[in-house]
């Protein structure tokens, strides 16, 4: 059991892609004293809430392939009062299975996942941003671009976006490139973390 005067740890269980990257420097953000664990194994979460106090589990429900029930009970074995949040491609509102097991929506807006995610941990999240990065208003993306930011934050490569919205390889490029100015970032994990923290992909 964690001691009084220990850093608040998370375990956050999902792939690592721009989304995870993303989740996490929100966290860090809000969160500055958190010790994070990340694992992109679920086979590892059973083991590591055994060894390990969290008082959060972050699961991303991309990572399970329908296996959630069953993981959910190995935890409730091995842990029986590990507090849970699962991010889920369902498309509902916030929803509580019982009082350590909560289902939020993947794509919430960053406030509503904060506020969800301070509840369990019993504490609220900095609202403030870093007085060394000020939260400036952001330059109007077109339909387009707003579309492509998406896509990039789903975590689809140049390839698969230009399938997906019928555009060229060069024309996706060129929409990157301009989402990346115009936000002020200069790598696409700077955009996509920007991306969650100003909530532009509610």
């Amino acid at each position: 059991m964690a001691s009084s005067t220990s850093r608040p740890a998370v375990l956050v269980a999902a792939d690592p892609t721009l989304y995870r990257t993303g989740l996490v420097s929100l966290l860090n953000q809000q969160w500055p004293a958190l010790a994070l664990t990340l694992t992109a194994d679920t086979s590892q979460v059973v083991d590591l809430i055994r060894t390990q106090y969290f008082q959060l589990l972050i699961i991303d429900d991309y990572l399970l392939n329908r296996r959630l029930p069953a993981l959910l009970n190995c935890i409730r074995q091995a842990q029986p009062t590990q507090k849970v949040v699962v991010l889920t491609a369902n498309q509902q509102p916030l929803i509580a299975i019982n009082s350590f097991h909560l289902l939020i929506p993947r794509h919430s807006a960053p406030n509503q996942l904060m506020v969800a995610l301070g509840s369990l941990l019993k504490t609220t999240p900095c609202l403030e941003a870093p007085p060394h990065k000020p939260q400036l208003p952001p330059t109007h993306f077109s339909s387009r671009e707003f579309e492509v930011l998406r896509l990039v934050i789903e975590d689809l490569c140049n390839r698969e976006i230009a399938d997906q919205l019928y555009l060229s390889v060069r024309t996706v490029e060129s929409h990157r490139r301009a989402l990346l100015q115009k936000s002020g970032n200069r790598t696409l994990v700077g955009l996509v973390a920007w991306a969650l923290r100003t909530g532009m992909v509610a």
